[in-house]
């Protein structure tokens, strides 16, 4: 009797082995950036339905993504604002894009409807600085033609932390306004002119919700899934375009991955006349040398999975544009290069 419950006991233990070799018992730990935050979360559920493989994703932040994987307490990171070739040499990191999306401003002005608002470059940078102040004045009713605009004040809602959000909204702003660019510029985090500030893209979204006469900039699904009110904007063709897939697709489609060091893309006020002007990309970086082999390659597993048709759909479905299929490989064919353990590549 001893003896038989002695070899089951044995044959337990090499099952559960074999379990967590197989990854299934496997937690991979990851924080960073809210502006890809509902995929992230779409996925990890879906992937550890799958494999049993379990993916913690903190939305803590851009900033605190990357001061997080530098610190060597998580396993990967996430940035909207990608780091160049220098940095990541500096620190024995590589980056590859993982999303593109939409930085969208969304506004709550009584009795005016979801894309009915137009703004242009100018006056969308001249309301951030502080300088027009009220919904009714001629720099913005001059653009909406047969809009009625309250006589009520402006307050813009911006990023309180360190955001990759607002690196990108920031970029885009520095590139349209020379007044924005000598002065707030482009940054995770800048000194705003004026208004009141949320954390992360939730906190900006609420803050828009509640309050009236608001105006601030999320990540495109807060927005739709929020059902806050978007501004269409005019872009670099003279065009009042919409957020939306297709619009956030042709602003993708003049990208040069080719000529991209270190995969580093910046994708705001881009040509074509549906193109939304600001678009963002946003990245996973992971340390080049790995100290866990298995570990290691359960996460480049779980990468891969997310380029899969499934991981695509799911992108799109939330309103997101997935990495295209040429640059997926070109990713792939960086990984063997760049992510080892022991000297040794950790993708198959």
């Amino acid at each position: 009797m001893k003896r038989k419950i002695f070899l089951l006991s044995g044959l337990a233990s090499i099952l559960t082995a074999a379990v967590a070799t197989n990854g299934a018992e496997t937690t991979i730990n990851g924080a960073g950036a809210t502006f890809p935050a509902p995929v992230y979360s779409s996925w990890t559920y879906r992937y550890k339905e799958k494999t049993g493989t379990r993916i913690n994703y903190q939305a803590v932040g851009s900033g605190a993504g990357i001061a997080q994987i530098k610190a060597k307490t998580v396993d990967f990171g996430a940035s909207d604002e990608p780091l160049k070739k220098e940095e990541l040499d500096k620190y024995g990191m590589t980056q590859f894009p993982m999303l593109m999306g939409g930085v969208v401003p969304v506004v709550n002005i009584p009795g005016v409807a979801s894309g009915k608002l137009q703004l242009t470059p100018k006056v969308l940078a001249d309301i951030f600085l502080g300088k027009i102040k009220k919904w009714d004045d001629a720099a913005i009713t001059s653009i909406n033609s047969g809009l009625k605009l309250p006589s009520m004040p402006i307050t813009v809602v911006y990023r309180s932390d360190g955001s990759g959000t607002t690196w990108i909204f920031t970029n885009y702003l520095s590139k349209i306004s020379e007044d924005w660019a000598k002065g707030p510029g482009n940054g995770k985090s800048v000194k705003w002119p004026v208004g009141v500030g949320g954390q992360k893209n939730p906190g900006v979204a609420n803050n828009v919700q509640k309050i009236s006469g608001s105006i601030g900039y999320v990540e495109y699904t807060y927005a739709f899934e929020g059902k806050l009110s978007c501004a269409a904007l005019q872009n670099k063709a003279g065009k009042f375009v919409a957020p939306g897939i297709e619009s956030f697709i042709s602003a993708g489609a003049n990208a040069d991955w080719k000529n991209a060091p270190g995969f580093y893309m910046v994708l705001t006020d881009q040509p074509g006349e549906k193109s939304w002007p600001i678009l963002g990309v946003t990245y996973i970086l992971v340390y080049k040398e790995q100290k866990d082999t298995v570990k290691s390659r359960e996460m480049m597993k779980y990468f891969n999975w997310c380029y899969t048709d499934e991981g695509s759909k799911t992108a799109s479905t939330l309103n997101y544009v997935p990495i295209p299929e040429n640059v997926v490989k070109m990713i792939k064919d960086s990984w063997k290069n760049n992510v080892k353990c022991d000297g040794k590549s950790v993708t198959e």
